[in-house]
C-alpha cells in the first residue's frame, strides 16, 4: 500500500494523523528490517527531531531481546511506527516519549505480535502537550493461536498543558490463546494541582515546580535506555522551550 495509495481517516492507522503532512512524504521508503537471532540482543534509541515518518520492523528469535526508546518532538508532523514479531522466549520493550507544542502532530504507531509461546513485551509511553499540538499513540498487541504463556503491558499517559491541545491513546489488545497474562492502562489528564502547591510551598517558583513535575513524568519512558542521560537532556530542553 505504501507504494501505491494514501491512506485515508478509514485507515485505523492514520485515523488522526495530519494527511497533508502524509502526502507531502509519500510514498514511503521500505522499513528498516532488523532480524535479531536466537539469544541475541539488539537496543536503539530514536530521536526525531526534524520531523517525517520512521518505520522499524524487528524480528526477535528464540529467546532474544530488543529496546528500543524513542522521542518524539520535532518538526510539524512526526510519527514512529515500529512493527515487532517475538519468537519463542523473546522480550521486547519501547520505552517511548512524545513533546509537543504549538500545532504539532506527534504521532507512536506499534504493532506487537506474539507470534510463539512464552515471549513477553513491555510498553510505557508518555507524552506531554502543549498549545494547539496532537499527540497520539495507537499500540496494538496480537497473540498469535498457541502462543500461550505471552505476558504483554502497554502503559500509556499523556500530559495537557493547555485544553487546546489533544491526546489520542488507543491501547488494543487482540488475543487468539489460552493461559496469556495482558493488560493496558491509559490515562490522560493535567498536573497534579496538589503536587504543584506541594513544591511551591517549598519555596519553588511554579515555573520551577512545573518543570521538575513534567521531566520526572518523561523520564520513566527512558529508566534502562543505555544514552537515558542524554535522551533526558533533550527532552528537558523542549519541556524548558515549551514552559
Amino acid at each position: 500500500m505504501n507504494a501505491v495509495v494514501l491512506p485515508t481517516r478509514k485507515s485505523e492507522a492514520y485515523r488522526y494523523a495530519d494527511l497533508d503532512a502524509v502526502a507531502h512524504l509519500w510514498p514511503l521508503a521500505e522499513p528498516e528490517c532488523v532480524v535479531i537471532p536466537e539469544n541475541g540482543k539488539f537496543a536503539r534509541a530514536i530521536v526525531q527531531e526534524a520531523g517525517g515518518i520512521t518505520q522499524l520492523s524487528l524480528d526477535l528469535g528464540r529467546n532474544a531481546v530488543a529496546s528500543i526508546h524513542v522521542l518524539n518532538l520535532g518538526g510539524d508532523y512526526g510519527r514512529i511506527e515500529l512493527d515487532v514479531t517475538l519468537h519463542e522466549g523473546a522480550e521486547f520493550t519501547l520505552g517511548g516519549a512524545q513533546i509537543g507544542g504549538d500545532k504539532q502532530t506527534l504521532e507512536i504507531v506499534t504493532t506487537v505480535t506474539h507470534a510463539e509461546p512464552n515471549a513477553t513485551s513491555r510498553q510505557l509511553v508518555r507524552s506531554v502537550l502543549g498549545g494547539q499540538s496532537t499527540g497520539t499513540y495507537l499500540g496494538k498487541v496480537a497473540v498469535a493461536r498457541g502462543a500461550i504463556g505471552s505476558d504483554a503491558e502497554q502503559s500509556v499517559r499523556a500530559m495537557l498543558l493547555d485544553r487546546t491541545a489533544t491526546a489520542n491513546a488507543k491501547p488494543e489488545l487482540e488475543i487468539y490463546a489460552d493461559d496469556v497474562k495482558c493488560a493496558h492502562g491509559c490515562a490522560i489528564g493535567e498536573l497534579d494541582p496538589q503536587g504543584l502547591f506541594y513544591l511551591e510551598s517549598r519555596g519553588l517558583p511554579p515555573a520551577e515546580a512545573k518543570r521538575l513535575m513534567l521531566q520526572a513524568f518523561i523520564a520513566e519512558a527512558f529508566v534502562g535506555a543505555e544514552d537515558e542521560e542524554r535522551l533526558c537532556g533533550l527532552a528537558l530542553a523542549k519541556l524548558e522551550a515549551m514552559l
